[in-house]
């Protein structure tokens, strides 16, 4: 009890840094709220695409140009990555289709050419795929049985021709998902920040030479003191969890009553279990109260920006998600965006889901081990 009375005494001189948090994520949810898309109808219209073609523009590969010209916009812009970038970023591109050099006579070679691409997660970029798709796949049906190049087109255009009714069945709100998927995601730097700032204050509280002494001296094994403490860190976070539960449904709305909603919840409880372990983890490895503003900003605003949580997924550079991946927040919020395209949940949908919340949990169990061992070695130094 003494332990946990301590623990609130520290706890109220933390609150102003939880209130900022939270005002920032309400700030930012806002915001994202008014300029977000209001639409939920369907509109049939033409994804936006680029073609980089670094092969020849004749016989197969003129052919697969065209094709994509019929049935898109063709914007031009400037061979340069960060021009690219920032057109998928402003979603003046929906999707970029990178023809490789020697693509036709590969293809009549039958060595199956890769046709690298980038996209953006809207509608419009999804079209694009399937449009490419189905290109790739009937090049590849009629390949089998003609190796002729002027067969093989004039074969791939009259299929190409024929156009299939398509019933739209989907009741999936992408709009109302997108707004979901961005507080939840923003909630990864709230939720890192406020337990690491917090804890961190707290722990070293603990560490000051009187109050260390004493839980020394005293009969607790430091086992007892770590878990109590944890406890107390664990009902800290949990109310703080709870209050942005509460809050994302005040924000949301009808959303976070759904099955999508539902899982945005359970996988952010999942996270917070992590965040207090890293937090605890850090508390037990710090004696000074000066750095913590400086840890935040390491940990929290790094986690944020490599792993997607500020900037989307599918904008950053390949290298910076392989260094995300041994990073918590990577799987976490890569749950996210899977649930703003999930329309029906079965066991193949929710595979990937648990696999990633799986990771998480491993994660959480490793920083409690390495927490232990850390603050067992420091009792008998002292």
């Amino acid at each position: 009890m003494t332990v946990f009375k301590t623990f609130l005494k520290v706890l109220n001189k933390a609150k102003t840094p939880i209130i900022m948090y939270t005002v920032i994520l309400i700030f930012f949810s806002a915001f994202n709220m008014q300029t977000a898309d209001t639409t939920t109808n369907f509109t049939a219209t033409k994804p936006d695409v680029l073609i980089i073609n670094n092969d020849e523009e004749k016989g197969l590969t003129k052919n697969l140009v065209n094709y994509i010209k019929r049935n898109s916009n063709i914007i031009d812009i400037k061979n340069n990555e960060n021009a690219i970038r920032d057109a998928l970023f402003y979603r003046d591109l929906n999707y970029i289709i990178y023809i490789p050099k020697s693509f036709r006579n590969d293809f009549l070679a039958k060595k199956n050419p890769e046709i690298k691409i980038k996209k953006t997660t809207d509608y419009n970029a999804s079209l694009a795929e399937i449009q490419l798709a189905r290109y790739m796949k009937v090049v590849n049906t009629y390949l089998k049985f003609t190796s002729n190049e002027e067969d093989l087109v004039r074969s791939i255009n009259k299929t190409l021709k024929k156009q299939t009714e398509v019933e739209v069945v989907s009741k999936l709100d992408t709009n109302a998902l997108s707004k979901a998927t961005f507080y939840y995601n923003f909630l990864n730097y709230c939720l890192l920040a406020g337990f690491i700032y917090v804890i961190c204050l707290i722990l070293s509280s603990f560490k000051e030479k009187n109050i260390h002494k004493r839980t020394i001296i005293s009969s607790m094994n430091y086992k007892e003191y770590n878990r109590k403490l944890l406890l107390s860190n664990a009902l800290f976070s949990f109310i703080l969890w709870l209050f942005y539960i509460v809050l994302s449904f005040i924000i949301l709305g009808s959303i976070m009553f759904t099955p999508n909603g539902l899982i945005y919840i359970l996988n952010s409880f999942v996270f917070s279990l992590c965040a207090l372990s890293i937090a605890f983890l850090i508390g037990n490895t710090m004696n000074n109260k000066n750095a913590i503003n400086g840890i935040v900003n390491v940990v929290a605003l790094g986690s944020c920006f490599l792993c997607g949580a500020f900037v989307p997924m599918e904008l950053l550079p390949d290298s910076v998600l392989k260094i995300a991946h041994i990073l918590p927040s990577y799987w976490y919020i890569k749950t996210n965006e899977l649930l703003k395209t999930i329309d029906k949940f079965n066991l193949e949908t929710m595979s990937s889901i648990f696999i990633n919340m799986i990771i998480i949990i491993v994660f959480t169990i490793i920083f409690i081990v390495i927490t232990n061992i850390i603050s067992s070695k420091k009792q008998k130094i002292d």
